[in-house]
This record gives structure tokens, sequence and C-alpha cells, in this order.
């Protein structure tokens, strides 16, 4: 397990890549829970989730709500204020900037095995990218 201090130590892109995999197998257990099982078919829901456009989306719907704490909303900023040295593939600047700044708040709570957090806001997002699909 990371300590907090350990974690307040890694750059936000660090924390971004991480993130960006815990998030996506925990939207990966959603889809073949909810008996999703083409490959393709897969691929094309977890885009809705996944991708830097839907991640930017919900970070600004739970900053909006005040759902993150203080401390999730420093990491957020890390994430997002980060010096990437990669292109954005289809999409701004912007929403790139904000999807890594999402990404990096669960590599946070994921690398400090705050799993219960974790989940909790997984779960917020999962539920809202599914209203939108229903």
């Amino acid at each position: 397990m990371m300590k907090p201090k350990d974690a307040e130590l890694l750059n936000g892109l660090a924390l971004a890549y991480m993130g960006d995999a815990a998030y996506e197998q925990l939207v990966r257990e959603h889809l073949l829970t909810n008996g999703q099982t083409k490959p393709n078919q897969l691929h094309r829901l977890a885009t809705n989730y996944v991708s830097a456009k839907a991640q930017a989306w919900l970070i600004d719907a739970l900053l909006e709500e005040e759902l993150l704490t203080s401390e999730e909303i420093d990491y957020y900023k890390r994430g997002r204020n980060a010096k990437s040295y990669s292109k954005a593939k289809n999409t701004d600047g912007s929403t790139y900037n904000k999807s890594s700044g999402f990404e990096a708040v669960m590599g946070y709570l994921y690398l400090t095995k705050q799993e219960d957090r974790l989940h909790e806001l997984i779960g917020l997002c999962i539920s809202k990218v599914d209203k939108t699909l229903a």
C-alpha cells in the first residue's frame, strides 16, 4: 500500500496513469456484469465512460455537485495542470487536461487504498453515464 505521503510525491501524470487503469477496470467489470460480452460492443460502450470527453464531463459534474473532498480537488488540479508532452487524441487540450485531472483523483484513491471512496466515486460516474445511455 502506498502511503498518502508517497502519493504526494508522484506527479499528476503518474497518478493519472494509475487512475486510468483503475477506472477502466471497474468500467469493464460493470459492462460484463450487465451482460455485455461482444468485444466490439464492449469497446464501443466502454468509450462512453472512459473517453477524455466523458471524463471531463464527469469531473465537471463532480465539482459542480461538490462531491469531491478538498484533498481530491487538490489531486484533480495536480493532474489537470501537469505538463503533458503527448498530444491529446480526438479532443482539445482543455478536455484532455480535465480528464487527466479526473484520472489523477482515481489514481490517488487507488494507490492509497481508499477503495470505498474509489468505488463510491466510480459508481457515481458509471451511474451518470448509464443515465445518458438509457
